[in-house]
């Protein structure tokens, strides 16, 4: 049984509308009281010449390099690092002494303080090494090296998390640190 010419514009509209080829199917079993395939939906879709709506893009939360960065918010006063100099310090000289008792004198301008922490027992299968990392905002996640010495994360604590070029730079300078330190 084919549709008739109403039914064509029906469904027609519900694609303009946005439906999906599933609401689709459903609404023409619903409405029209005819059954039809979701592969024969999408045959009638396209010999109608219909284009469907893409819905937002997912996001594939394994790869942090795919994810979009995150919307830039502006720092409060509960939102400073720990380690970084209180914009409050009497001085310049007392915000570099501060900086240097950290251990944080060597970071360029807008850097930020990451925390880099190596596992001492490595049970993940495949992996030559993990540990923790906790980035300047406060974010963490855990990651591993594989074998072929690959870094990845396989937990972040805020999805679709992007840390700045400047905490990206700092995490693989501290791991190759931290990993030197152990033999790696």
């Amino acid at each position: 049984m084919s549709l008739t010419p109403e039914q064509k514009a029906s469904v027609s509209l519900w694609v303009a509308a946005g439906d999906n080829l599933s609401a689709v199917q459903k609404k023409i079993t619903e409405q029209f009281k005819f059954s039809m395939t979701y592969r024969d939906v999408r045959f009638l879709v396209d010999d109608l010449n219909l284009e469907l709506k893409d819905p937002a893009p997912k996001v594939d939360a394994s790869d942090v390099s795919k994810t979009p960065p995150p919307v830039a918010k502006a720092p409060g006063p509960s939102a400073q690092p720990a380690g970084i100099a209180d914009a409050t310090a009497e001085s310049p000289a007392d915000a570099e002494a501060e900086l240097a008792d950290n251990g944080l004198e060597d970071l360029p301008p807008g850097a930020s303080s990451v925390t880099v922490e190596v596992d001492k027992v490595t049970l993940i299968p495949g992996a030559l090494a993990a540990g923790t990392v906790t980035f300047s905002d406060g974010v963490t996640g855990k990651w591993v090296i594989d074998q072929q010495y690959r870094p990845g994360f396989t937990e972040i604590s805020q999805p679709g998390y992007r840390p700045t070029p400047a905490d990206s730079q700092a995490f693989m300078q501290q791991l190759s640190a931290q990993l030197q330190k152990r033999g790696f």
